[in-house]
């Protein structure tokens, strides 16, 4: 009961990717209703930094989204009006106004828990095999105890013929038979599901003992669903330290997922980062803010395109093998560039609570 338990609470889990409250419009008014009062055709308000309550479509505003819960990678996919958006993704930099398309139990979300529980339900090959044994080894069992009981009645010893025979029937019984694969098969979807892999056939499960080898078909599927920063690039006359200083100066305010990465590499290499103020962020543009009492921006191509400067040598190799680079520019001046990459997982280690849920198709 108890390996069941931790099993529909890995599945729960799920469920937690979802905000709390949504923020309904009615009437051009803000109204706060949980997710499971809203209905097909409904119309949110999704703030930056928020999560979408559920599946719908945008119908107002652009942002860059966070997928990784969905689909396990760590680059935010730019969702524009009429791009489709699913039930716990996170919108970045900027506000949607969102009208549902599903709800409840026509969720991904949902759709994936189903997946999970059809498994946990489904028998196997094995699993059947052994019920047939027990079934078996329950009659044989039973005349064993019969037997014995009989036996040593005739013996003239009853009360050693209790004893033994309830010893026989606990021994002889198929009891741990019967519960030893529906067990293993719980745990170990339930473990598989802590390490972001979700089961949905027993029979595929079963099967795994015969694999000699794994196909992955995206990258998503052995990554953390976070990117992190790599390389720092500075320009001429600045020190990779103090540029990367800077952008986490100017990010710490973001809820981008690339923004997080910039500051959680300036706090591992033990950078002295400034206090900012003027904090603002333009999508698909990047962040402003001033640092020092100079003004800092942080953005991708769209930042220096906007800007009319020139990217700096190096990145362009970088952008040729995938990764993301994203520049610093300082007082209308570019001081440096800044590679991130999609962190893969390592073993042993847990995966982040986004990254649970990368690998269901795959599975």
């Amino acid at each position: 009961m108890r390996s069941l338990a931790r099993t529909a609470s890995a599945l729960d889990s799920l469920a937690a990717l979802l905000p709390d409250e949504a923020e309904k419009l009615v009437g051009g008014e803000v109204v706060t209703v949980p997710p499971s009062a809203l209905q097909v055709g409904d119309l949110v308000l999704v703030r930056p930094g928020g999560a979408v309550p559920a599946d719908g479509r945008v119908v107002d505003g652009a942002a860059s989204m966070d997928e990784s819960m969905i689909t396990g990678e760590s680059r935010p996919v730019a969702r524009g009006v009429g791009a489709a958006v699913v039930a716990g993704t996170v919108a970045t930099d900027s506000g949607l106004r969102v009208e549902i398309t599903a709800v409840g139990e026509d969720t991904a979300l949902a759709g994936i828990r189903r997946l999970v529980a059809d498994a946990q339900s489904s028998g196997s090959r094995a699993q059947r095999l052994a019920d047939r044994a027990a079934g078996w080894l329950f009659w044989f069992a039973l005349g064993v105890g019969v037997l014995t009981a009989v036996a040593w009645t005739l013996a003239g010893s009853p009360q050693d013929a209790v004893v033994r025979t309830i010893t026989v029937l606990v021994i002889a019984c198929p009891h741990a038979l019967g519960l030893a694969i529906p067990l293993v098969v719980s745990i170990a979807t339930e473990r598989a599901a802590r390490a972001g892999v979700l089961v949905k056939d027993r029979l595929a499960l079963e099967s795994m003992r015969t694999v000699d080898a794994v196909l992955f078909d995206k990258t998503g599927t052995l990554t953390r669903g976070e990117p992190a920063v790599v390389e720092v690039e500075p320009a001429p006359g600045r020190a990779a330290g103090e540029v990367l200083a800077l952008a986490a100066a100017a990010e710490t305010d973001s809820e981008h997922p690339l923004a997080r990465a910039v500051v959680a590499a300036a706090k591992e290499r033990a950078a002295a980062v400034p206090v900012a103020a003027g904090f603002s962020s333009a999508p698909a543009v990047g962040v402003t803010a001033t640092v020092d009492g100079a003004e800092v921006r942080v953005g991708g191509p769209g930042l220096l395109h906007e800007m009319g400067l020139a990217e700096l040598p190096d990145t362009a190799a970088w952008r040729a093998a995938g990764a993301i680079v994203l520049h610093v520019v300082v007082d209308g001046e570019v001081a440096g560039a800044l590679r991130l990459a999609t962190r893969y997982a390592r073993s042993p280690g847990r995966p982040s609570r986004r990254c649970r849920t990368a690998a269901w198709r795959s599975s």
